[in-house]
């Protein structure tokens, strides 16, 4: 485990990205969106995710969306 990934949060995978025609990455949380990278942006994030092993890519992808969370996020109800 990485000092960077100490709740070993990253190893679960739950960051996933597409990439689109028109030159834009969207980066989904969970299987929702929370950011879409266009221009340059999106260029050095492929560039960086090319050759990345997963748990890497996940790092990447987690910094790519910034903090997205604000804690007022509610899990699903029961």
């Amino acid at each position: 485990m990485s000092p960077t990934d100490k709740r070993n949060k990253l190893s679960d995978e739950v960051f996933t990205y597409r990439a689109t025609k028109d030159n834009k990455v969207i980066i989904y949380w969970q299987g929702k969106q929370v950011t879409i990278l266009s221009g340059k942006e999106s260029e050095r994030f492929l560039q960086q995710i090319t050759n990345a092993d997963p748990i890497e890519a996940q790092l990447i992808m987690a910094k790519a969306t910034g903090n997205f969370k604000r804690g007022n996020e509610k899990g699903p109800r029961k």
